[in-house]
């Protein structure tokens, strides 16, 4: 079956930068959406950012300006680098990826990366 498969998370001071990568295996396409989604303490999962094959990125309000989600041209595998690191992006962060092929819909999840920002 298709993983993913998170790495890069991190302790920080606030202000710093970190740079996440999922990297996926065992796909037989390229998923038309990767994208990032985090889960805060407390909190329900939430989108981050996302990229769609051919298309813009999209982005939550509260890291446009600061993250940028990038995603390799023939690969899947996705980057979220993350500068200006502020206190209230500690999460646990997940990659997804989806797509529909041979009739069917895929929506595959990471285990997750903890980010940890400490002001």
């Amino acid at each position: 079956q298709v993983q993913l498969e998170e790495s890069g998370g991190d302790s920080v001071q606030a202000g710093e930068s970190l740079r996440l990568t999922c990297v996926s295996s065992g796909s037989r396409f390229r998923f038309d959406t990767m994208g990032w989604y985090r889960q805060a303490p407390g909190k329900q999962r939430e989108l981050v950012a996302n990229i769609i094959s051919g298309a813009s990125a999209n982005y939550a309000d509260s890291v446009k300006g600061r993250f940028t989600i990038t995603r390799h041209r023939t690969a899947n595998t996705v980057y979220l680098q993350m500068n200006n690191l502020k206190s209230e992006d500690t999460a646990v962060y997940y990659c997804n990826a989806a797509g529909f092929y041979a009739r069917r819909n895929y929506d595959y999840w990471g285990q997750g990366t903890q980010v940890t920002v400490s002001s």
